[in-house]
């Protein structure tokens, strides 16, 4: 007896007005846009949000405090509800093809469109100092106004690893009044940044940061390279942040540095363009410092924006179309009439 196997790839042969990349803030609030604009839209997610760690979402109108998956659940949720699909999966590569662009899934499925709309963060890389990871997203921040509250008038570290080291420092003066600034290996303040720093009553350590100390529960001091503890109960760190783009590399579309210096992103026009014709981006693919109600509005105005390019072009390919020597009837007869001949052997 021969059992044949089928090996299913779940190949998606429709095609889509637009595929989103990415299935955060930005690229579910886009996706909610486009499906309640009537366009047909998918949503593909690799599941690995950025966000993922922090105990909750803040600076939310109405939504302060939610759960990042519960978030990301209620989103998925109303896209559906809409018509939406949201696929689970992760997109490997991208190109161009005669009737628009079309991607491909790490599990072979490939999904086809007039747009996509790519959303898919960025990816925090955070300094090598060992500890630093375990507490990231608790005791271990970067955005004092995304956790800020939370450390509120605690002892606070801020470890110096980027060009707004000192503007980080400087920022978490507002939320408590101890404040030490650890140089690491960035060596010594400028003599304004001193200054300034010193108005503010923060402290400079010029000293390496060789990990962390920490209980089960918090974050307890940092350690020096000279074998010294400096006791902290939060740390602000600034990672480089670096756009997760790669599939987009047969498009020749790469992600580029950053003006500021932190790191690498997708550049755009002001409205969501990138230079390769149908690709789009919005959120902190592009804009790194977005928060989650930043990325959500950005999906929202750049769906709202390929919606209205699709309308122009479905407009001009009716008009064009009404222009033609042949009206849609006349051409149906003509086809009539040449199967018809081809029947008799005309």
């Amino acid at each position: 007896m021969v059992v044949e196997v089928v090996v299913m790839t779940e190949e998606l042969n429709d095609d889509h007005d637009v595929v989103v990349i990415g299935g955060g803030p930005a690229g579910l609030n886009a996706a909610l846009m486009l499906a309640r604009a009537r366009r047909s839209v998918a949503v593909v997610d690799a599941g690995s949000p950025r966000n993922a760690p922090a105990a909750g979402v803040h600076g939310m109108l109405a939504l302060d405090g939610t759960p990042p998956d519960e978030l990301l659940e209620r989103g998925r949720a109303e896209v559906r509800g809409y018509g939406g699909e949201v696929l689970a999966g992760e997109v490997v590569t991208a190109r161009r093809e005669r009737s628009g662009l079309a991607v491909r899934l790490a599990d072979g499925r490939a999904i086809r469109a007039r747009r996509l709309l790519v959303t898919t963060g960025l990816v925090d890389e955070l300094p090598d100092v060992p500890g630093l990871r375990e507490r990231w997203g608790g005791d271990v921040l970067h955005c004092p106004y995304c956790h800020g509250w939370e450390v509120r008038d605690r002892a606070i570290g801020v470890l110096a690893g980027g060009p707004m080291s000192v503007h980080q420092a400087l920022l978490f003066r507002q939320w408590s009044a101890d404040v030490v600034l650890f140089t690491h290996t960035a060596g010594p303040p400028t003599d304004e940044e001193a200054e300034r720093l010193a108005a503010r009553g923060v402290d400079v350590v010029d000293r390496e940061v060789v990990g962390v100390e920490a209980t089960e529960q918090r974050l307890t001091g940092v350690r020096l390279v000279d074998g010294t503890t400096v006791a902290r109960e939060a740390l602000a760190i600034s990672p480089r942040m670096t756009a997760r783009a790669g599939f987009l590399a047969d498009l020749g579309l790469h992600p580029v540095e950053h003006p500021a210096g932190v790191g690498q992103y997708l550049p755009c026009d002001e409205l969501g363009r990138t230079e390769v014709a149908g690709v789009w981006v919005a959120g902190n693919v592009t804009e790194l410092s977005a928060q989650v109600g930043n990325a959500a509005a950005a999906g929202a105005a750049t769906a709202a924006r390929i919606n209205a390019e699709l309308v122009t072009e479905e407009t001009d390919r009716a008009v064009a179309a009404g222009r033609s020597p042949f009206s849609a009837a006349d051409e149906a007869r003509n086809c009539e009439l040449v199967l018809g001949n081809r029947r008799h052997g005309l």
